[in-house]
């Protein structure tokens, strides 16, 4: 019992005046999305874990809610991306291209509430699949900020990453795969803990690793040669390759990866040292991209396609953005690794994260799709917008009407007003219990609903008795509907 009240702890009730704004400000920016083409669907809040838990990194993986049922392990969604291109390869992949989809839904994430962060919340996002950069990046940048602006949200900023850029510095600095990818997404870490933090945890990885194994015999030996060694030492001595999905020629291609890490002890420093400078870098476009081409300069590495970067911030004022929010940031990791390409995050002034996304250009692939497809999307967290809108960014007013009867004799005809009204798109509400029409009046002031009451005198009149606070007014039906904001 303890396990399940921590695990819906920091889960948020939404009471009926919240789920009112809530819900107008996500209308608001699914009609943004709406008018870019965006095409709403929904999707199941359970997956199998095995989708998440392939590219979504360890931060991420770790806050799942997972569970087995009958043999399978399962989790809720813990963001809608990945079910999404799930949804695209099984069903969607004979539709032209680009394809852009939008959704509203809740995700659940384990992990510590605090302002703005509940472990059930609800993310409004796009994903647009099959259209290259940088003019769909443009695009969903554009679109992105076109939704704040709906809900009156016009003070914030936006940050712009690159992971791509970063990797392939990393690979022209001749770091292995493996490493790369660990060095790539402790950016955030490196900026926020420091260098030596990341240093130490790759070092010992690589210490415990390479214990125990003597790598003199690889030596002179390029990958192949030492694959094709190692794979027949290890049969000629019975060692059994066949196990787990993998094929022997991929676990021995493994493991000589694995035995050469003390090789790159070297190169692991400097690509450290790089990622501290280039982790640093940020600020207005121009002056970024110059301190990044002056790093690259010195680390005599080659162009890793800075171009990509300036066409896209070229592009950004024809899709609205105000380039004065704008901030290249190298340091940006995002903690999701599936990201390939431009990443960003949207904050408000407090620092509060509104909305983010990027490409991801490998995903359709590793989840099985035929073919590798490019794509881009973005998500807001509903509830932040929320908090980061204008406190007169309130749903408009609809009229509501109680309908308020003593005598009985009357029910059928308060009914068939109350009917009329809804008819007309007005919120109304009959009186079910006999009580006195003083409690009646106080209970509909107290919800701030208007009072219309009938009496037997209405009845054969075809009238209603309009009560405010002021007077009582006789007034014929079509008078109460033209009153109430319906035609006669």
């Amino acid at each position: 019992m303890d396990n399940l009240v921590d695990a819906v702890r920091g889960m948020r009730d939404v009471l009926p005046d919240d789920f009112a704004r809530q819900q107008h400000m996500a209308h608001q920016i699914n009609h943004v999305l709406s008018t870019h083409g965006y095409q709403a669907l929904d999707l199941p809040l359970l997956e199998h874990r095995d989708l998440y838990v392939r590219k979504l990194g360890e931060e991420l993986a770790g806050k799942i809610y997972e569970f087995s049922f009958n043999g399978r392990d399962l989790a809720l969604r813990p963001e809608w991306t990945a079910s999404v291109l799930r949804a695209y390869i099984s069903k969607l992949v004979d539709q032209p291209l680009p394809l852009r989809l939008r959704y509203t839904g809740p995700v659940f994430r384990y992990e510590r509430p605090q302002r703005g962060t509940w472990r059930q919340f609800t993310q409004i996002g796009g994903e647009m699949i099959g259209a290259p950069a940088p003019r769909a990046d443009a695009e969903v940048l554009g679109v992105a900020c076109a939704g704040l602006h709906a809900v009156g949200i016009r003070e914030y900023h936006i940050s712009i990453g690159h992971i791509g850029i970063i990797r392939a510095l990393l690979g022209s600095l001749g770091v292995s795969e493996r490493t790369r990818s660990v060095l790539t997404w402790s950016l955030e870490r490196m900026r926020n803990r420091g260098v030596d933090v990341v240093r130490d945890a790759l070092m010992n990885e690589i210490e415990g690793e390479q214990q125990g194994f003597d790598t003199s015999v690889l030596a002179g030996l390029d990958d192949a040669q030492a694959e094709d060694l190692l794979l027949h030492t290890l049969r000629s001595i019975g060692v059994n390759l066949q196990f787990g999905t993998r094929p022997p020629e991929e676990i021995v291609r493994r493991l000589v990866r694995t035995l050469r890490t003390h090789d790159q002890r070297p190169t692991v420093e400097r690509a450290i040292a790089f990622l501290a400078e280039l982790s640093v870098i940020r600020g207005a476009p121009a002056q970024a991209l110059a301190d990044v081409t002056n790093l690259i300069t010195r680390y005599q590495l080659p162009d890793p396609g800075l171009a990509e970067v300036r066409a896209l911030i070229d592009l950004l004022p024809l899709h609205g953005v105000d380039m004065q929010r704008v901030t290249l940031d190298f340091g940006i990791g995002r903690g999701l690794h599936y990201y390939t390409g431009m990443m960003f995050e949207i904050d408000d002034l407090r620092g509060l994260q509104l909305c983010g996304g990027g490409r991801y250009d490998e995903l359709v692939g590793a989840l099985g799709g035929k073919q590798s497809v490019p794509a881009v999307g973005f998500s807001y967290g509903l509830e932040r917008v929320v908090l980061a809108a204008p406190a007169e960014t309130i749903p408009p007013a609809q009229m509501a009407v109680v309908v308020a009867w003593e005598d009985a004799t009357v029910y059928p005809y308060a009914l068939e007003v109350a009917q009329l009204l809804r008819s007309q798109g007005v919120i109304a509400t009959c009186e079910l219990r006999e009580r006195p029409l003083s409690q009646q009046v106080r209970d509909a002031q107290r919800r701030d609903y208007q009072v219309v009451v009938v009496s037997v005198a209405d009845v054969t009149a075809r009238t209603v008795q309009w009560r405010d606070q002021r007077q009582t007014e006789s007034i014929s039906l079509a008078d109460l509907v033209v009153r109430c904001g319906g035609s006669a």
